[in-house]
């Protein structure tokens, strides 16, 4: 694919893949922690922390960018104190381009583990800690195995997302080649570009193309894990 792509889109393709690898490292650990804690515990406040992190499913992607640049940017209340403190910076970066995506993909993680989670029948769970398994233990041996369709379906739209974010980025980190520009900054530039329809148009197909391949594997890895517990599907 290489030589039939210019340094310029390449450079686009290779970010986007890092900034959305990136996302779903950090996404997994977190969205089971929030999914857990949602589908099996009551708690003051629950409904609250429910609303936020489905909130950016209905707010616009550049109002997650404007918070994001307030709150974590290098004059942010937070951003400021991490740049100081501890030397991070999100600003004009591709670690913060990897915030923005978290931020935008969380629910779809969180939702789609959660429903997985609430799909386990909690007498399983119960049986195991009589019989002296510790929480954490009961959760990778009996419930983590049962919950890993979901685990799957969360990651491939996660990553799918992750691909497709533009406002919340561009927002947030601004476009900048070869440090914030993925696929969709870069295919904006050439769509503002007279003459550089071509190049559009084929970055379009190849997010096209990644996009249906991990929805594909997603669906084709599930499948072999229902078979795999016993489930009909």
């Amino acid at each position: 694919m290489k030589h039939l792509l210019s340094e310029y889109e390449w450079s686009a393709l290779l970010l986007s893949l890092k900034v959305a690898g990136y996302t779903i490292v950090w996404l997994l650990p977190v969205g089971i922690v929030l999914a857990w804690l949602l589908a099996r515990k009551e708690f003051f406040g629950k409904s609250v922390l429910d609303s936020l992190i489905h909130l950016p499913l209905v707010l616009p992607p550049v109002v997650i960018g404007y918070v994001l640049l307030i709150s974590m940017g290098r004059r942010g209340v937070i951003g400021q104190w991490l740049e100081t403190w501890l030397g991070v910076s999100f600003s004009f970066s591709w670690r913060g381009a990897v915030l923005a995506c978290f931020v935008i993909a969380l629910p779809l993680m969180v939702r789609a583990i959660r429903l997985s989670i609430e799909s386990v029948d909690p007498k399983l769970e119960q049986a195991a800690r009589t019989l002296g398994a510790s929480p954490i233990k009961v959760f990778f041996t009996i419930t983590l195995p049962l919950i890993l369709p979901g685990l799957i379906t969360g990651t491939m739209l996660s990553f799918a997302r992750s691909l497709g974010e533009f406002g919340a980025t561009i927002s947030f980190v601004s476009n900048i080649p070869g440090e914030t520009q993925t696929l969709p900054l870069a295919m904006y530039n050439f769509l503002e570009t007279p003459g550089a329809e071509m190049e559009a148009a084929r970055l379009c197909i190849i997010s096209i193309v990644i996009a249906l391949l991990s929805l594909f594997i997603s669906e084709w890895v599930n499948r072999r894990m229902q078979r795999r517990l016993g489930v009909n599907g």
